[in-house]
């Protein structure tokens, strides 16, 4: 269950690098007569689900395990900026080298603002899923779940899109139009999504650890260290 859960990160995390902001997706819609702006870069769709992944292997796993995946997660995208890197380097034939090369240009581009925002994000979701886990001992675990996510998603948004903008000059904003004005809007939009993503996810969260706390036999309301994870050692769920 472990590998699931860390594939699922790992995967998902690597889809945003590499898919990035190779698309906008325009999800706008009316809402009483008012025009709502939702355009989200096509690599965050897959982005609430590392959130959620997190949040499982930090309930029953431990804050080191979910720190672990983290860091793994940093290397992951290293290796695949280097790959990238090389690929483009290298001599090839004509066909098909534009696309690798306007992707490699955009996941290049993109590398900086999304690997801080993810290490300042994924790190600060872990932190604070732990400090409300202490605060409430062990209890209400819906508010764990989203005050976390919600946090550390607002900080991921605002720093990726401002970073790719104004470092990585990743993102293309029409001159005609404040620049403010569409900078906030994207991190609206992409905040918008994922914290629509992290409420609808409290679900599934819930009941996930529940399950799994009596499938994997691990006390969810404990902080693990690596002997409580033993198979031989650990202790039944509580219910």
């Amino acid at each position: 269950m472990f590998l699931v859960l860390a594939g699922f990160f790992l995967g998902s995390l690597t889809m945003l690098n590499i898919l990035g902001v190779t698309r906008f997706i325009d999800l706008s819609f009316d809402l009483f007569g008012w025009d709502v702006p939702l355009v989200l870069a096509v690599g965050v769709l897959p982005y609430p689900i590392t959130f959620l992944c997190t949040d499982f292997i930090s309930e029953l796993y431990g804050r080191k395990r979910a720190n672990a995946v983290v860091w793994m997660g940093l290397a992951l995208n290293l290796w695949v900026m280097l790959v990238l890197w090389v690929g483009g380097e290298l001599p090839g034939f004509d066909g098909g080298s534009s696309v690798f090369m306007d992707v490699r240009r955009l996941a290049m581009g993109g590398v900086v603002a999304s690997m801080i925002a993810y290490l300042a994000a994924q790190f600060i979701d872990v932190w604070l899923f732990h400090f409300w886990k202490r605060l409430t001992r062990g209890r209400h675990l819906w508010l764990r779940n989203n005050a976390s996510t919600m946090v550390s998603q607002l900080i991921d948004s605002v720093a990726v899109i401002l970073i790719t903008y104004y470092v990585s000059r990743g993102i293309a904003l029409d001159p005609a139009r404040s620049e403010g004005a569409q900078l906030f809007a994207l991190i609206a939009s992409s905040y918008l999504f994922k914290f629509a993503a992290a409420a609808i996810d409290t679900v599934p969260f819930y009941f996930g650890v529940r399950w799994l706390s009596r499938w994997l036999q691990i006390d969810p309301n404990a902080e693990h260290t690596e002997q409580d994870l033993i198979p031989d050692a650990a202790p039944a769920a509580v219910e």
